[in-house]
């Protein structure tokens, strides 16, 4: 077992008292420091320093969705049950087990005793209970994470250890509920939770790590958290770093400012192939790329919303656009072949849910082919050669792209490209993050290139579909592309209720394909996740899935928490080894005498770290 924190910090303080006899009497000890501001080393202690090209949407785990957020959420919260970096097995986390009664409509967890928020306060079933009630009460916090909730008809936490939720009818995604756990003494304080940023720092969490510093698009500072229940990580700091685009950090990356960059395009992790101290992690994809075609955007309560054009809402424009997009090439030029084509709503890393279109629903890519859908839908060149509308409204398209991105702006100019060839014009209008997920909540585009990383369950991608996802008339929702259809919503209710795997598997396919059908999201690619790491600085991490799977951005903090400082980086960090004591005494004013001592203590986890 670990020793208790007091004997941890024992070593620390008897450093922080030598390091001080020495400052009077001998220069400090030579250490590298990188060109940002974002320092790798401080007293002894190693910082793991992560290249992201992603702004942080919000910091407030109710509002935050984007993957920038939810990574940095799975490493300052808890959640109840956590995927393993195996296989994505659903395992325990807060929850040690669960049962449910034979109907599947009452749920009992059991919450794991000596699990403490960062501010010392225990974590209890209370917490449990007060963030889901919240996010069934509060249409603002069910932004990010709602459809976890609205199956609930009651949550209860008869004790400290126990937490009950009563469904309204039974929900098969129960073991697998991904909404962070917030501490109640904390949020309940919180009336305005739309309002709330949540960057008073330290943030109070539970996770292996807490968030101690955020500059806003600069970086965010996340110290080791020395009392997770775990264990606490072999780092001593975390900090993701903020770029304007990727080649930037990959430059960082290169230089030795930044230990890791995610998201590489194609043609940066091949340019880094053989490069000294750099290791490439090529992995398997659980994210889809897609083209969103406003079919007509409205809130829940039907009211139309946005600036979509109206020939979007015809759905035999969309399924002629569809059927203009050549995703061999896209696949070939833009990932360079790091990517499998769009074809299903989910990726086939999941293999059971994956679902491609029988051979009378593809749709194969054909010029010629739309030019006469399009004619024969009532959609004619004018003389100038653009297509009009039934109401004689050209078809001109306005595409809204991630500014930063490197693979929205080549998607944008093939696509654009394909489409003035059916006689429709394409304004391309890249724009920061914030905009494009502002834009798109409030429909206002035609197309924009939008894309999620999918859940070992994917319900939660499912329902983004749904007509309840779309935004309420006060605030609140989450869709993607607006798709409200019967059918659909149907195929999702019944897939929810469904604990039979194969029965549960046949009708997310069924409604995949009628995802297809409607065509108001363009599966265009599959990317894998290109990642890239200073080998020469750390070592061990963890992917998930253990057989090709990523370091980065997972499901679950596995990849960070097990990363490991090599003996360089350790030495780097002024000499003093990473969480030990090396130290050399100066006792000539103080002592008469000169002592050099040594110890070296690297602290180790247990087995005991995992379930």
């Amino acid at each position: 077992m670990r020793a208790s924190r007091a004997r941890r910090a024992a070593p620390r303080a008897l450093l922080l008292i030598l390091t001080l006899l020495l400052a009077a009497s001998v220069p400090a000890f030579g250490k590298h420091t990188p060109a940002t501001a974002a320092d790798s080393t401080n007293g002894g202690e190693v910082t793991l320093r992560v290249g992201i090209q992603q702004e942080f949407d919000s910091l407030n785990p109710f509002l935050g969705f984007s993957l920038a957020s939810t990574d940095v959420f799975r490493l300052i919260y808890p959640t109840l049950t956590t995927y393993s970096a195996e296989d994505f097995s659903v395992v325990p986390e807060l929850a040690t087990d669960w049962e449910s009664s034979a109907d599947k409509l009452t749920w009992t967890f059991h919450i794991r005793q000596g699990v403490n928020w960062s501010d010392g306060r225990p974590v209890t079933a209370h917490d449990v209970a007060y963030t889901f009630k919240r996010m069934m009460d509060d249409p603002a916090a069910a932004t990010a994470n709602g459809n976890y909730v609205d199956n609930f008809d009651s949550v209860t936490a008869p004790d400290d250890r126990t937490v009950v939720i009563r469904t309204e009818s039974p929900q098969a995604t129960m073991r697998s509920i991904a909404a962070p756990i917030v501490p109640r003494h904390v949020w309940s304080r919180i009336d305005n939770v739309a309002e709330f940023a949540n960057q008073r720092m330290p943030i109070v969490g539970s996770g292996p790590f807490v968030a101690t510093e955020y500059r806003p698009q600069q970086h965010l500072t996340l110290r080791a958290n020395e009392d997770f229940w775990r264990g606490a990580p072999t780092v001593d700091r975390l900090r993701f770093v903020n770029f304007e685009n990727s080649d930037a950090a990959v430059q960082a990356l290169r230089k030795g400012e930044i230990d890791v960059v995610r998201d590489l395009t194609p043609t940066q992790f091949d340019a880094l192939r053989g490069t000294e101290d750099i290791r490439r992690v090529r992995g398997k994809g659980r994210r889809f790329f897609e083209i969103v075609l406003n079919p007509g955007a409205a809130n829940s309560a039907g009211d139309p919303i946005g600036t979509g054009h109206p020939a979007l809402q015809d759905a035999r424009v969309r399924r002629a656009i569809d059927r203009a997009i050549d995703r061999e090439r896209l696949v070939q030029r833009v990932l360079s072949g790091y990517g499998t084509v769009g074809a299903g709503y989910l990726p086939p890393i999941f293999e059971d849910f994956y679902w491609t279109p029988p051979p009378e629903a593809r749709r194969p890519f054909s010029i010629e082919a739309v030019n006469r859908a399009l004619n024969e839908a009532g959609y004619p060149r004018g003389p100038e050669g653009v297509r009009r509308g039934p109401s004689g409204r050209v078809l001109d398209f306005e595409f809204v792209l991630h500014g930063d991105s490197p693979t929205d702006a080549l998607v944008g100019k093939f696509v654009k490209e394909w489409l003035s060839r059916l006689g429709i014009r394409v304004r391309l209008q890249p724009v920061s993050d914030n905009q494009v997920n502002q834009r798109t909540t409030a429909g206002d585009f035609d197309m924009v290139v939008s894309g999620w990383s999918v859940n070992p369950d994917p319900d939660y991608v499912l329902r983004l579909q749904t007509c309840g996802a779309r935004p309420k008339p006060g605030g609140g929702g989450l869709p993607d592309s607006f798709l409200c259809d019967r059918r659909y919503d149907e195929l999702y209710a019944r897939q929810l209720a469904e604990f039979d795997h194969t029965q549960r598997v046949e009708l997310i396919r069924k409604a995949q394909r009628r995802f297809h059908r409607m065509a108001t999201g363009l599966i265009l690619f599959y990317p894998n996740a290109l990642e890239a790491y200073r080998s020469d600085r750390f070592e061990g991490f963890e992917s998930q899935p253990s057989d090709g799977g990523v370091i980065t951005a997972q499901q679950g903090y596995w990849g960070y928490y097990e990363a490991r400082p090599t003996e360089q980086a350790r030495t780097a960090s002024g000499g003093a080894g990473y969480r030990s004591a090396a130290f050399v005494v100066v006792g000539a004013l103080l002592l008469g005498a000169v002592v050099v001592a040594s110890t070296a203590a690297r602290r180790r986890r247990t087995a005991e770290h995992r379930e």
